[in-house]
């Protein structure tokens, strides 16, 4: 009984964690059952799970100017499903990448695009890139005194702790002005690539024992270049794996104002609360394994679906394998083909299309053939079985997802990296979201819940 373990306790000087933890798994049963809401209330009351309707389209919460999904059109007035579209402040992604020379890096120009609304000149992307450059820099003794003082393999929580301890730094933390957010939010785009890197290389060393690397950027070298630097030992990396880590960091950069995170940044701004406490809010909502955790998922399902076929070329196998994955028999038994369909897109994702071919060049220079053809496989088998044995409302195609974290394994980024990696992107557009809420916003964003709470009466 639980008054009985409230006397224990009381006669007892501390609780240890195994007594919390105890206690956490008896009362585990009274939460679910108190907690728990009957599914179909929320069709009765016409509520909306995960803000999106049954055929996965976002309740509208905002407007933005900053970029645009297209997953339909409306042919002869009626809606119909369509090759998704990204835009980037009123510019196709596709386009943007092809804007590009083959070596060409676009992080720096894209940010500024993405943070300012208008492709820059020149000379002023030239400003940017050095302003960048410049930043790309840490407090005094910064990385031994945060960084390596509690190393984690955990990147993410170790990056949110850096955020918040940089407000620690800044005179003008509080101040929530556009121009000091802007200010705040550019040295954290430029600061990004150290606090991901540098994170690791402390878990590294302070956890598995391995040695110390602590390359400072360099200037002359683009986010992606200096990222790939800083990571390795030897300090080398060849154009094209530049180039392909260069193309996801623009890839993933911003996804509209409805995603998990960048919606985080915007309730989090309309507050009132500052940039370093807004980005670490945006960053605990990337961690998820439904957000910016799914390509360590894909590369969990593929190592198990290795171990079960003979081979990328084992078309029979995989058909089996991705059945008995899809019917709860393997893997996690979840029934998910991670890396498979996404929220808004149905007939294609527009990022993974365009990530595709520069997989592939890697994938030759490599020599992962093999790895590519299973992949491939996938991508065709999965959704022929997921139709077949689901019931679903728009086509499943594969996401950017799907592909990302096998790029990074070929670039030899490690596993506990690559959300970190998306957030080096995405802090661009949660940047640019923050700037506009600022700007446009005026009141706290504040949804509703209705209840449906018992009223009860106490016995006096």
């Amino acid at each position: 009984m639980l008054w009985i373990r409230l006397l224990v306790w009381k006669a007892v000087k501390t609780v240890n964690d195994n007594d919390v933890e105890r206690y956490a798994e008896a009362m585990e049963g009274v939460c679910r059952r108190n907690d728990d809401i009957a599914p179909r209330l929320y069709d009765e009351y016409g509520v909306k799970k995960g803000l999106r309707d049954e055929n996965g389209r976002g309740v509208l919460a905002g407007l933005t100017n900053i970029s645009k999904i297209v997953s339909s059109k409306i042919v002869n007035r009626k809606k119909m499903s369509c090759d998704g579209e990204l835009w980037y402040r009123g510019y196709r992604i596709e386009d943007l990448i092809n804007s590009l020379g083959p070596n060409e890096a676009g992080f720096e120009k894209i940010a500024y695009l993405l943070l300012l609304g208008e492709m820059p000149s020149d000379e002023e992307l030239k400003e940017f890139s050095e302003l960048i450059a410049e930043s790309r820099t840490l407090p005094e003794d910064f990385t031994s005194d945060v960084i390596m003082h509690a190393p984690s393999g955990d990147i993410m929580n170790s990056m949110t702790r850096s955020i918040l301890t940089l407000a620690s730094y800044d005179k003008k933390a509080n101040d929530t002005s556009v121009s000091n957010s802007l200010r705040q939010c550019v040295k954290l785009i430029a600061e990004f690539p150290l606090l991901a890197v540098y994170a690791y290389h402390a878990y590294n060393y302070g956890e598995l024992g391995n040695s110390m690397i602590v390359h400072r950027p360099e200037k002359d070298l683009s986010t992606a270049e200096n990222l790939l630097m800083m990571l390795r030992s030897d300090r080398k990396f060849t154009p094209i794996e530049a180039k392909v880590l260069d193309t996801a960091l623009i890839l993933h950069m911003e996804h509209g104002g409805g995603n998990n995170s960048t919606f985080t940044t915007r309730v989090v701004t309309s507050s009132g609360s500052d940039t370093y406490s807004t980005i670490a809010a945006a960053m605990s909502s990337l961690k998820g394994p439904k957000h910016g955790g799914a390509n360590i998922k894909v590369m969990q399902m593929m190592d198990d679906i290795k171990s079960h076929v003979n081979g990328g070329s084992d078309r029979e196998g995989l058909t089996d394998y991705l059945g008995k994955i899809i019917d709860k028999e393997a893997f996690d038994k979840k029934g998910l083909v991670y890396g498979m369909g996404h929220a808004v897109y149905s007939l294609s994702d527009p990022r993974e299309r365009i990530f595709k071919s520069y997989v592939e060049k890697l994938a030759v220079e490599k020599g992962r053939e093999d790895d590519l053809l299973l992949y491939k496989n996938v991508e065709e088998i999965a959704p022929q079985i997921i139709s077949a044995k689901r019931r679903i409302y728009k086509g499943v195609s594969p996401n950017v997802d799907f592909y990302s974290g096998f790029v990074y394994d070929m670039l030899g980024i490690p596993r506990e990296l690559y959300t970190a990696i998306f957030a080096v992107a995405r802090i661009v557009g949660w940047s640019a979201h923050r700037i506009e809420e600022l700007i446009c916003m005026d009141k706290i964003i504040r949804p509703a819940y209705m209840s449906v709470m018992e009223e009860k009466k106490l016995d006096l």
